[in-house]
């Protein structure tokens, strides 16, 4: 009897899902789709869903095609209902070039190749000194690194500068506040205050967790080592060899990594379902380039990662939060009224999907919206209504 229950109330369990899958098609959607150039994984979700980020739902991975996760202009998409549930399914045609991107990556190009994000540069080899004892060098010139004495001739590093720190300061009472700092050569806060960065500081809310979020790197150069350290010579010699951008004394070096970041991702809600408290900690945390607002295919820095279960292709949408606005029709007393604030609704301004993700923070491209977003932005579900 129980398990004729059990059963019962899984077959109606898997009803309610396909019925709410298939209400989320959208009701234009192509029976069939040819894949075309320029195409991307997202505009292509986009043709049968109102919520793209459902598309592995309803991909059915025919494992009898060679990387079936992978689809290439002339492949042929075809919707179909397999036990009640909506699903793609593809047909491998002619290939008419390479796979579809989940996104373009010309527009995240930089912050692939060239930006990453690491918890403390000050532990990484770093260089102590330049050819001719130059301010800067360049392509074809020489440095000298410290912190790598067992480098041998051949070895490639990247060289690359800490610019921005990400982190929330305490502000008493469980608050914190979000902040972005610039650094100097050596990666420590810039004597002074950066007026620029601080009126975008955003109030943060309750968190138990370190503050430090984790310091943006620019990759400056690329460079091999032509002779190691020894022989009374405190230093590995270095001949950069490619990125074009001046290197200088406090530059860091990490080691080249053969394919550093994903090209390849599908769209996905985040796979755990966040809390109010949640809520509260992921926000915008940085606009490139100190612009004031990101609006659709541009890129932002959220405050959540790999150790929050964010990877690659999560999906948010993007909330500017409601305001505690004095009610000045109920009292004719400016203090009286300040006193007796009421909460406004949050704001939706869109979604952004999440393209590289470290331990604590991650780069997301703006895919769509109704508002630019900032920084002090909150994050939630993508289904989310309030």
């Amino acid at each position: 009897m129980l398990n004729r229950m059990l059963a019962l109330v899984s077959a109606s369990l898997l009803t309610v899902a396909s019925y709410a899958l298939a209400a989320d098609l959208r009701t234009d959607h192509p029976d069939t789709y040819v894949v075309k150039k320029g195409d991307t994984l997202w505009n292509i979700s986009a043709r049968f869903l109102n919520k793209p980020w459902l598309w592995p739902e309803i991909w059915h991975a025919n494992p009898q095609i060679h990387n079936p996760h992978l689809i290439y202009p002339g492949d042929v998409l075809s919707l179909k209902y397999i036990d009640g549930k909506p699903q793609v399914e593809m047909t491998r045609g002619v290939a008419l070039g390479p796979a579809v991107d989940t996104i373009p990556l010309s527009q995240v190009e930089d912050f692939l190749k060239n930006l990453r994000v690491i918890d403390n540069p000050k532990t990484l080899p770093y260089i102590v000194g330049l050819e001719e004892d130059q301010v800067r060098v360049t392509n074809g010139q020489l440095a000298y690194a410290r912190g790598i004495p067992n480098a041998q001739p051949g070895d490639m590093f990247a060289i690359v500068r800490p610019t921005v720190a990400y982190g929330r300061n305490h502000r008493g009472s469980g608050e914190y506040q979000l902040r972005s700092d610039d650094l100097d050569f050596r990666g420590n806060k810039l004597n002074g205050t950066n007026w620029n960065n601080y009126w975008k500081d955003v109030s943060y809310g309750r968190r138990g967790q370190p503050d430090y979020l984790g310091t943006e790197m620019k990759e400056m150069s690329l460079a091999q080592v032509t002779r190691a350290q020894g022989h009374g010579i405190e230093t590995t010699t270095l001949l950069l060899m490619g990125g074009g951008a001046e290197v200088r004394t406090g530059d860091r070096l990490v080691p080249v990594e053969a394919q550093p970041y994903d090209l390849q991702f599908f769209p996905h809600p985040p796979k755990q379902q966040a809390t109010t408290a949640d809520y509260t900690r992921y926000r915008v945390i940085g606009v490139p380039d100190n612009i004031a607002a990101a609006g659709p295919r541009e890129v932002v820095a959220i405050s959540g990662g790999k150790l929050d279960n964010i990877d690659n292709g999560t999906v948010f949408s993007v909330w500017r939060i409601g305001s505690n606005a004095a009610d000045h029709v109920a009292h004719h007393n400016a203090l009286a009224a300040d006193h007796d604030r009421v909460k406004l609704a949050d704001e939706y301004e869109g979604h952004v999907m999440v393209f590289r993700a470290f331990d604590r923070m991650s780069y997301a491209l703006v895919m769509d919206g109704t508002k630019d977003m900032q920084v002090g932005d909150i994050l939630k579900h993508p289904d989310a209504t309030r």
